[in-house]
């Protein structure tokens, strides 16, 4: 499985790119898991949680971001849990 290390360490990288970007605007993004199918799930924080426009910010944003730089990668989902 060291090709899928490689890829999370990527996914981990252009996160941790684009994380200043969400922060600036209050919000943050965490990566939670890269799923077998090359989907990369991630927990939208701070103002992005709650923000009407954190769906498009993460398609257009960081999904697009992750798949330029990574092309294995098929989409970036938001799975923030409520309790």
């Amino acid at each position: 499985m060291k090709n899928n290390e490689e890829l999370i360490r990527k996914v981990k990288n252009v996160i941790d790119q684009i994380r200043p970007y969400l922060q600036s605007d209050g919000g943050d993004i965490e990566f939670v898991e890269l799923t077998s199918d090359n989907i990369v799930n991630v927990k939208l924080l701070g103002a992005c949680g709650s923000c009407p426009y954190s769906t498009m910010t993460l398609k257009n944003g960081v999904e697009n971001a992750m798949k330029r730089a990574i092309p294995e990668i098929k989409s970036v989902e938001a799975i923030n849990l409520d309790f």
